[in-house]
């Protein structure tokens, strides 16, 4: 297992690497100029060219690429062309909103989800079994956008003033606010990557009120992410059901299953400890793709229930050339997801003792 292990970690650098050069040229390829794009009328040629001089755009592009590596061996993701500040405090403000979101949307699609596919394994050909799978179909075509205004309209506009409100838009309620954890651990003087590290965990709100024991903020940002959640989490809901019951169906057809009927066990037994047992793999497989699908940032959920995430911070420096901080969420995004998918390749020993990983 160890030695599995060390080989994906090995395996992550020349990835990061391919990923980052791609985004590199990627952004870089995209027509515009990034000084055009920031100082809009005021783009005279003498101010770009002060422009591209302090920013290095004026070096060719394999000197920039290695300079922004060897910059990032240091743990120095560059500053923001747009707003002045280090990348790195950009990403610890915008990525646990949508390590939040992602991971509440993801809870919701895999116990629904899974519950759904079951039910309509269990009820194949049925009329259950067509009602669940035609819920599937629509979640997936139903536009994340549209779905979201719709759940706001009828929560906040058609329930206010009901115990069934819920807040449309914003992360917390107006006037609640969070402590930082620099304060509350005494640790004003960190830099570097720890410094980070620290100011992601603080700033994720849901993290943050557990361990400060804040419980009024805590059910008040779960309270601001249920639409969101459900909104962002119907197409995955969607996929995970029918590959439960896909690969249910598949499981149940196999003879160890009707041997173990014939032996006299109980259906819930069969199900629970001989068929799902052997059904998780592409089930967890797909749970752990959709999860690194919703880290990239679901812009449109973001957009309509004014959440500050990655998907809205990306687009916008996208649109203003900010180069540094395109590359440093790409990077960010792109480690959680290999670190993801390591975690679904270990967690196939467990579920099938068959497999050996080394």
């Amino acid at each position: 297992m160890l030695q599995f292990i060390a080989r994906r970690l090995m395996l992550l650098l020349p990835v990061l690497l391919g990923m980052l050069l791609v985004v590199f040229l990627i952004v870089r390829f995209i027509p515009g100029d990034p000084c055009v794009a920031m100082l809009g009328e005021r783009a005279t040629p003498e101010k770009c060219e002060l422009f591209r001089e302090r920013y290095g755009l004026n070096d060719n592009l394999f000197v920039q690429f290695f300079r922004y590596v060897a910059n990032i061996a240091k743990g120095d993701f560059g500053t923001s062309i747009r707003f002045g500040r280090p990348v790195l405090d950009i990403v610890a403000e915008r990525l646990p909103m949508t390590i939040e979101l992602a991971f509440c949307a993801m809870i919701f699609a895999t116990v629904v989800g899974i519950t759904l596919g079951i039910i309509a394994a269990l009820n194949r050909n049925s009329f259950v079994d067509v009602l669940t799978m035609l819920i599937a179909n629509t979640g997936v075509s139903m536009p994340v956008f549209w779905l979201g205004m719709m759940l706001a309209y009828i929560f906040a506009l058609l329930l206010k003033n009901t115990p069934f409100f819920i807040p449309p838009s914003g992360r917390l309620s107006a006037g609640i606010s969070v402590i930082s954890l620099f304060e509350v651990w005494g640790l004003q003087d960190l830099t570097g990557f720890p410094k980070f590290v620290i100011s992601l965990l603080s700033n994720s709100v849901l993290f943050n009120s557990l361990v400060t024991g804040n419980w009024a903020i805590f059910k008040d940002a779960l309270w601001h992410l249920i639409l969101p959640s459900l909104a962002v989490g119907t197409i995955p809901l969607c996929v995970i059901a029918r590959m439960t019951r896909s690969s249910l169906l598949e499981v149940l057809g196999q003879d160890y299953i009707r041997a173990a009927r014939a032996k006299g066990l109980t259906e819930n037994l069969v199900i629970r400890h001989h068929a799902m047992r052997n059904a998780w793999i592409p089930i967890v497989t797909t749970i752990g793709l959709e999860f690194g699908s919703l880290l990239s940032g679901a812009v449109l959920t973001e957009t309509v229930f004014a959440l500050p995430g990655v998907g809205t911070s990306l687009v916008a420096a996208i649109l203003s050339r900010d180069y540094p901080v395109v590359q440093g969420f790409t990077i960010m995004v792109a480690l959680i997801f290999i670190i993801v998918n390591l975690v679904v390749d270990i967690s196939y020993a467990y579920l099938d003792p068959r497999i050996r990983l080394e």
